[in-house]
């Protein structure tokens, strides 16, 4: 059995549990940054995570001359900060962690000098990061206070909604957020869970009254997709909302047809010579100008496809291929347009869809309504077309600190 251990294959094999526990840690410095922590049992979470810790200190001090524990060793407290800061005060399942990264970077298998160097470093990197954050949170977090008036889930239980009532000097204000309810991210399971993971920012104000209600009545229903679609036509004909270059050559149009002069990009003196007045800042489509108009602003024709009349060197230069034939727009960057103050408008009019069309763009049948004080807020139908919950991609931002 002594020799077993103390074989360099064995220590070999062993030190990849080391690589699993940093994988762990990453994963929670990750879901620190992306997501909110709560916790329902902190004494079984932190059992969880002494015992986690513990497993790994004793792997790590025992394959402490790898490579792969002493790299290990050197990015766990790094990796901790942005949890110490996110999590701050949930100890039970931060201090585990930092005391295995402690005692791991100081009886790491490396030399004095680098454990000195490494530890400096680290401490310096939680000195600056925490100043950070509170100088960030001191100055650009409001100061309003809010306060959780109502909450809850729709029946379908595919969104919550909170209400919050915001109390600052303009006699405050209520809010009503709606947020996917298939986002989170459970320990263990979601009956029964010890901590959940809720994505941040990802909630959506759906109704804002100002000075603060004195009461919030909510109600949900459930409507089909053409009752909603219904309604909405009834509301106004000028209903659009934006798809993708895909989802338009899908319902039959072309680049062409969705070019449009933008009205805010040329000088009153040329609004005059199309007819329009100083005051038009709509979009005017491409295909409502006369062939005089169109090269006035030094556009051309061909067909049903619009070319640049007398390109700029430069524009040649960056579009070699169109040497000896037309230089079209569909070829041209959205910035190269601009210079003739032409843009791509990729929405779409409501009433110009049918059912079936509605159903292609990822409309659900049927869905959940939510009325706040008698008045609609929330329809699932706008949430799916305007891909109001976009819970798979991840973006950096400020808003993540607050």
């Amino acid at each position: 059995m002594k020799n077993f251990l103390s074989n360099v294959w064995t220590k070999r094999v062993t030190a990849l549990l080391s690589a699993l526990y940093a994988f762990i840690v990453c994963c929670l410095c990750y879901f620190s940054v992306f997501y909110d922590i709560h916790i329902y049992s902190g004494v079984s979470l932190c059992l969880l995570s002494t015992g986690i810790s513990l497993i790994a200190l004793v792997v790590m001090l025992y394959t402490r001359h790898q490579i792969i524990t002493r790299i290990v060793s050197f990015i766990i407290l790094p990796v901790m900060l942005p949890v110490v800061i996110m999590y701050f005060g949930e100890w039970g399942l931060i201090l585990p962690i930092m005391i295995t990264g402690a005692f791991m970077l100081l009886f790491s298998g490396a030399g004095e000098g680098t454990k000195t160097a490494l530890g400096t470093i680290t401490m310096l990197l939680y000195i600056f990061g925490a100043l950070g954050y509170f100088l960030f949170t001191s100055f650009f977090v409001s100061s309003a206070e809010e306060t959780i008036v109502d909450a809850g889930v729709s029946p379908s239980g595919k969104y919550r909604y909170t209400v919050v009532n915001t109390e600052d000097t303009s006699n405050g204000s209520t809010t009503v957020y709606v947020e996917p309810n298939y986002a989170d991210k459970y320990i263990f399971n979601a009956e029964n869970p010890l901590a959940v993971f809720t994505l941040k920012n990802v909630e959506r104000a759906v109704s804002i009254q100002r000075p603060m209600c004195s009461t919030t009545e909510i109600e949900w229903k459930t409507q089909t997709r053409e009752e909603i679609t219904e309604e909405l036509n009834d509301i106004s004909d000028k209903i659009s909302f934006t798809v993708s270059e895909s989802e338009l050559e899908n319902f039959g149009y072309t680049f062409d047809e969705k070019l449009n002069l933008s009205m805010t990009d040329i000088d009153t003196e040329d609004k005059f010579t199309i007819g329009k007045t100083a005051h038009d800042v709509d979009p005017l489509p491409l295909d409502e100008l006369s062939t005089e108009q169109l090269a006035y602003f030094g556009i051309g024709k061909d067909g049903s496809r619009y070319y640049v009349l007398n390109p700029t060197p430069e524009l040649v230069s960056n579009h070699p291929d169109s040497v000896g034939s037309h230089l079209y727009f569909s070829d041209l960057t959205e910035k190269e347009m601009r210079l003739y103050s032409v843009e791509k408008d990729n929405t779409i009019l409501l009433n110009d869809l049918n059912d079936s069309q509605l159903a292609q763009l990822g409309v659900s049948d049927e869905g959940d309504i939510m009325t706040f004080n008698g008045k609609v807020c929330f329809r699932f139908y706008i949430a799916e077309i305007g891909d109001y919950y976009d819970v798979d991609s991840r973006k950096l931002s400020l808003d993540l600190l607050t």
